[in-house]
């Protein structure tokens, strides 16, 4: 009997240090836990009508003001010169049954002249009012787009939407007032530059204008008695 309670040790042992063991090893096996997700940042929103800014800015204002003024000045001064050029048309017409052909011919190669020069001088007056307005626009939307961003940094804002862009938010969102009352601040008056654009492409350029009737270079030869 002692014989075999001295073999059922070693197997009594070995099941009780199992015993001990199994919890062990149950506690090891759950994975640790996978760290959250970072929070999303919040949404900080601002509008702004870009449009109705440069419709009521009082630069804005005093850029159409002078363009309008310029626009009018040059209307008249072509009529003017595009009247004149009429009458040397209809003398022309009238002078050819006593001209030779030659001295006709002539006469409709200098007025021809002067009808190019007419249509060179209405481009660059387009040119001047198209550059003048560009230029000052330009000079309007950087100091409006300083102040934005100034706006958008002093509120956190990490999104600004044009006006023209949304068709329905909170009007709490809306900053154009405040931006155009910082505008009319900084930038109360503007003064437009009319100079002339640099001719770099003037040989080949844009399609001549409208033209008044031209006399005939060519005409009939006169018959001599």
């Amino acid at each position: 009997m002692s014989v075999t309670r001295a073999g059922l040790a070693p197997l009594i042992a070995f099941v009780a240090l199992g015993a001990l063991l199994a919890p062990a090893e149950a506690q090891q096996a759950p994975p640790a836990p996978a760290p959250a997700p970072a929070a999303a940042p919040s949404l900080n929103i601002l509008v702004v009508d870009v449009q109705a800014l440069l419709q009521n800015a009082k630069s804005a204002k005093m850029v159409r003001q002078q363009i309008e003024q310029k626009r009018n000045e040059y209307q008249k001064e072509m009529s003017a010169q595009e009247a004149t050029l009429r009458q040397e048309h209809d003398t022309l017409q009238r002078q050819q049954s006593s001209l030779s052909a030659e001295a006709f011919n002539q006469k409709g190669r200098e007025f021809q002249q002067k009808l190019n020069e007419f249509d060179k001088s209405m481009q660059s007056k387009r040119q001047i009012l198209e550059k003048a307005n560009s230029e000052a626009l330009e000079k309007i939307n950087e100091v409006m787009l300083k102040i934005i961003a100034d706006i958008a940094k002093e509120r956190k804002a990490n999104l600004v939407f044009l006006r023209s862009e949304l068709v329905l938010f909170d009007q709490n969102f809306e900053i154009s007032d405040e931006v155009q009352q910082k505008l009319d601040e900084q930038l109360p008056t503007l003064t437009v530059d009319f100079a002339a654009p640099v001719a770099a492409n003037a040989p080949n350029g844009a399609a001549p204008a409208a033209q008044p009737p031209a006399a005939s270079t060519q005409p009939a030869p006169k018959k001599k008695k």
